[in-house]
C-alpha cells in the first residue's frame, strides 16, 4: 500500500515538475550562441538592450521593446529560441520603473 501510494505521488507530481524544467536550458556551452549573435538578435526585433545575462542557463535579455515597454525576454543558448517575453510593470505615478538602477533620459 505504502509503495502504491509512492508511486501515486510521484506519477502526479511529474507534470508538475516538468513544467518547471521547460523554464531551465541545459545546453553544454560548446554548443551556446556568441552573446553577440544574442544582441543581434534583440535588434532584428527592434529591442533596446540594457543587460544580456546568464540566468538558469538560459540568456537573458533585460531592455525595452520596440514600443519602449519593459521586457525580460528569455532565449534559448543554442537555438536562439525565444522561450519567454516577460511585460515589466512601470509605476504608472512617477514614470520610474520597477527595475531599480533603469535611467530615464526624458525627465
Amino acid at each position: 500500500m505504502r509503495k502504491t501510494l509512492t508511486i501515486l505521488a510521484f506519477v502526479a507530481a511529474y507534470p508538475f515538475t516538468m513544467a518547471y524544467a521547460d523554464d531551465d536550458c541545459f545546453v553544454p556551452m560548446s554548443q551556446w550562441h556568441p552573446r553577440s549573435e544574442v544582441a543581434g538578435l534583440a535588434e532584428e526585433n527592434g529591442w533596446s538592450v540594457r543587460r544580456i545575462k546568464i540566468d538558469d542557463g538560459c540568456y537573458e535579455i533585460k531592455g525595452r521593446d520596440a514600443d519602449g515597454h519593459l521586457i525580460e525576454v528569455t532565449v534559448h543558448p543554442a537555438t536562439l529560441a525565444i522561450l519567454e517575453i516577460e511585460y515589466e510593470d512601470e509605476d504608472e505615478k512617477d514614470g520610474r520603473s520597477h527595475w531599480p538602477d533603469e535611467r530615464h533620459m526624458d525627465r
